[in-house]
């Protein structure tokens, strides 16, 4: 299995530096990891450069959801959902081990007003759950062949074991709907192993600080390795600038005005335990907020993500959660749920932002599609902004056909059936590794969460088989295993103690103590893949008692005063405004 280590970081800026690439893309989320795959599947020469770790903002901050974006419906936006429904499809059959379908528990009360935002309600409510079965139905439809399940309703009783803890007083009846979760950092970490299979020079921690001009046209850029301080000068017929929020800030470092505006919108989540809300396999939609929005309660193993928030502006370098979100959260699921929350429930709060986008002029935006655009200028740059997880995909493939366009190269849609590593042979993998993880005592939810890697997980067991200590789990009561650890050095360029335990994993999240139990073993098994001597262990260890402990504040003190309600987004949250 190909490496993707410290060692080959390091070999990749080398080789950036060494040889012109095509295309250079600025950002390691999961849409700067779509558009390094498109390009670099279409044949283009790519690197791909990220300030931090992989996933390391917006793209691991979001609610794990693969999704339609069930209440535009009501706002007539056929399109965007449209759009992203087959786009979830997509993603199904292309990465099947690591997008699941899951069932939406939704209710109607005799009191509701308008649920999942519908633009009114009937007189006396009469017909509002004939409202939501078409508006359902419509979902299903839409989705064509690359549908998953067709709605169902349920009654009250049904609804009673489903949801235990759902509200029944005033319940008049509920309905199941389907749409598909996943691991968000996992798939943007799969994304960047995929690009990297096809051709891509990938490298974190590695921050562009300058562009180079020739005359009016970007022609390169000036990249500091974080880790070792050195520059390096990397010469690109093109830039992709998929830096999400920070994408204005990159389009100023050319010392031209930047043809577009970000405009942050804040999402908070909280994270509790599973049995805090008995929760079985389906998610629930709370479907009426006081300003209008929908909130998820979705299972994630042990554990149970509630959100999300939305207000606007905020410090994008450090994204914090405001006492008055925790509130709002709590208030809402106390609302609907009989089993009540209060913050000694809370697990971990986490936040993040999603670029709300204005382009400067008309003309220097091309908007492709309801949920993003791609944004031209200067010469030689190209910014792609908007959009969701569920869309990563269709964004990459608009801004890559852009560069195409401007090539003059026809077209070419590769990655609408292009698998992602892990889903060639995942079937029969899974097969051996049921067998390989019975061998070695490991748990059914243990081999569930291996099973998201697709077939790569026989790598990792493997390494539990060559050193049975690294089948023992990372913490007691979470499916993750030592092998993972020693995976994410050699194979997924896992550089730092917080890459582990916050990203590879989601330990930092599910784990009552955020993983500072487990941070002295987790730090030994990574000091002996990448080198560290006992100085750098013990600053590894440091350096994430401090993000841990600005974990815990978040939940414990409150917070500023939230910013005011940000405009209306899409989906998880990003909207192209003009």
């Amino acid at each position: 299995m190909e490496r993707l280590s410290a060692v080959t970081r390091s070999a990749n800026l080398e080789q950036m530096a060494a040889e012109q690439v095509d295309v250079l893309v600025v950002g390691g989320g999961v849409t700067g990891a779509g558009s390094a795959l498109d390009a670099a599947a279409r044949g283009y020469r790519v690197a791909l450069v990220e300030r931090a770790d992989f996933a390391s903002g917006t793209s691991s901050k979001s609610t794990k959801l693969v999704h339609g974006g069930i209440r535009y419906l009501p706002q007539f936006d056929f399109a965007l959902v449209r759009e992203a429904l087959v786009e979830r499809g997509l993603l199904i059959r292309n990465a099947p081990y690591l997008v699941a379908p899951i069932g939406f528990v939704l209710p109607l009360y005799a009191d509701a007003k308008r649920p999942l935002g519908i633009p009114f309600a009937p007189p006396k409510r009469i017909g509002l759950g004939l409202m939501l079965m078409a508006g359902l139905f419509m979902y299903d439809t839409m989705s064509g062949r690359l549908g998953i399940r067709r709605f169902r309703p349920i009654t009250v009783r049904q609804t009673r074991k489903v949801a235990p803890c759902l509200r029944t007083d005033g319940l008049k009846q509920s309905f199941i709907y389907y749409d598909a979760q996943t691991d968000d950092t996992r798939l943007t970490t799969t994304l960047i192993r995929t690009a990297a299979l096809h051709g891509a020079l990938v490298a974190n921690y590695a921050e562009v600080t300058a562009f180079r001009m020739d005359g009016d046209r970007v022609s390169g850029a000036t990249v500091c390795d974080h880790l070792s301080g050195h520059e390096y000068q990397i010469n690109a017929r093109y830039v992709i600038n998929a830096g999400g929020v920070f994408a204005e800030r990159i389009a100023r470092l050319t010392g031209r005005e930047a043809p577009l505006s970000v405009e942050p919108a804040k999402g908070v989540h909280i994270t509790v335990s599973r049995d805090a809300l008995k929760l079985g396999k389906d998610a629930i939609v709370l479907p009426e907020t006081e300003d209008g929005r929908l909130l998820f309660l979705v299972p994630w193993g042990a554990r149970v993500t509630i959100g999300t928030t939305d207000t606007e502006g905020g410090d994008i370098e450090h994204p914090l959660a405001a006492s008055e979100d925790i509130d709002y959260l709590l208030r809402h699921v106390n609302r609907y749920m009989s089993c009540k929350l209060t913050r000694k429930d809370i697990i971990s709060v986490w936040a993040g932002y999603r670029p709300l986008v204005r382009a400067k002029e008309a003309a220097a935006s091309s908007k492709l599609s309801r949920t993003h655009a791609v944004v031209d200028g200067p010469q030689g740059m190209v910014s792609i902004i908007g959009g969701k997880l569920t869309t990563y995909r269709r964004m990459a493939q608009d801004v890559v056909d852009h560069i195409d366009k401007l090539d003059g190269n026809s077209h070419a849609h590769i990655t609408e059936h292009l698998s992602l590593s892990g889903a060639k042979g995942w079937e029969q993998a899974q097969a051996k590794a049921q067998q390989l993880g019975n061998a070695l005592g490991l748990a059914p939810d243990i081999l569930k969460r291996l099973n998201l890697y697709g077939a790569n997980q026989m790598a990792l067991l493997n390494l539990a088989v060559r050193e049975p200590q690294l089948a023992a789990r990372i913490v007691t009561d979470l499916p993750y295993i030592l092998a993972e650890v020693v995976y994410a050095c050699r194979f997924e360029m896992a550089l730092t103690l917080d890459d582990v335990l916050a990203r590879r994993t989601r330990i930092l999240l599910e784990d009552w103590a955020q993983g500072v139990d487990a941070a002295p073993t987790v730090a030994r098994l990574m000091a002996a893949e990448l080198g560290w001597d006992d100085a750098e262990r013990e600053r590894q260890i440091a350096q994430y008692l401090q993000v841990v402990a600005a974990q815990k504040a978040e939940i414990s003190v409150a917070a500023p005063k939230a910013d005011k309600p940000a405009p209306d987004a899409v989906g998880e949250g990003e909207l192209i405004r003009r």
